[in-house]
């Protein structure tokens, strides 16, 4: 799809029109989000991209708006499981519950100008060297093989590990451990000291571009025109904000997502080697097409989201009758 320089110029701005309106509207005044504004608002964004997407495939190609689709849903699943590591860094910060929105907005904003460094990156390697291909269809499927690995030894961190970058920055930053409001600085004592705002912030974007590492060349496998990776990116991080207070409450029934997603990304990284022996090598290898793509990142989405809810509601209903049970024994022991 070939994008004019003017098209890019329309586009961002447009981004950065729909970002200051979603501030002004629901991010400007701190405030503790309901589950119905966070509902009111995960619609919204979810029909712009469904709009984006329509746009595409009137004024583009089908082509063009099949990528879109199929990247914007990977990487929006992508996201979600991120949102695990958001509760933790929440967690770890002790973010008040009316800051956390504004902690969402500007850790996600920081994360969409890192990305598209990355993005910008990527696709100049995929058009100098084809071999990049492997590279990333490798990491993607030693990723997928990490998360089953997770998955199977039920890893689940009880606290977030802050990396050396964030401790680095930590060590060298004067700070405080008071809140000051939305505040990112203040001055005590007459030296200039950064709040837990601004830290937190920083924790939020820089942990959202380590989880871009697995996530961009996800998508490049399913596209490599940067236009389309930078908006399926741009539609699937601008709706995270109100995404994470509309399941928060959710991601913990979500227990089969880790096996999903390795799936996807274990598919995603074979399509990329098989791409890259179609490109250097005179091989006949098989091309995973788009509506095989699309059907398998649905499918596999449909069946983990069913399969999860149905091993908690299992889950649920024997936690009781274990209880009743153990109880049961407690009494026997008791009288004995």
């Amino acid at each position: 799809m070939n994008v004019s320089t003017t098209m890019w110029v329309l586009t961002v701005v447009g981004l950065c029109v729909l970002i200051a309106a979603d501030f002004l509207i629901g991010g400007r005044k701190p405030h503790e989000v309901s589950i119905k504004e966070a509902g009111i608002w995960t619609t919204v964004w979810i029909v712009l991209a469904v709009l984006f997407g329509a746009g595409l495939l009137i004024w583009g190609n089908g082509q063009a708006a099949g990528e879109f689709f199929a990247g914007y849903v990977t990487e929006k699943s992508l996201s979600v499981d991120n949102l695990f590591v958001f509760v933790l860094i929440m967690a770890k910060f002790a973010v008040p519950a009316i800051y956390q929105q504004r902690v969402l907005m500007i850790g996600v904003l920081i994360a969409l100008v890192l990305r598209a460094v990355f993005i910008a990156a990527g696709a100049a390697a995929i058009n100098s060297f084809a071999w990049v291909f492997f590279i990333f269809g490798a990491f993607l499927i030693w990723t997928a093989w990490k998360l089953i690995q997770e998955a199977r030894a039920g890893e689940e961190d009880e606290d977030w590990e802050e990396g050396r970058l964030m401790k680095a920055i930590e060590r060298r930053l004067p700070s405080t451990d008071t809140w000051h409001g939305t505040k990112m600085f203040v001055r005590e004592n007459g030296k200039r000291l950064a709040t837990p705002m601004l830290l937190v912030m920083l924790a939020i974007g820089l942990t959202d571009v380590l989880f871009a590492v697995d996530s961009i060349p996800a998508i490049f496998g399913l596209t490599q025109d940067p236009y389309i990776v930078f908006t399926a990116n741009a539609f699937a991080l601008m709706g995270l904000r109100q995404l994470y207070f509309l399941i928060v409450g959710l991601l913990k029934k979500l227990v089969h997502l880790s096996y999903g997603l390795s799936v996807i990304l274990a598919f995603i990284g074979v399509k990329l080697v098989l791409h890259g022996l179609h490109e250097t090598t005179s091989l006949h290898v098989p091309e995973v097409s788009l509506p095989v793509s699309l059907g398998v990142i649905f499918g596999v989405l449909i069946i983990t989201t069913i399969t999860s809810l149905m091993a908690t509601r299992k889950a649920a209903k024997e936690a009781p009758e274990s209880g009743r049970e153990k109880t049961g024994s407690e009494n026997a022991d008791a009288q004995g």
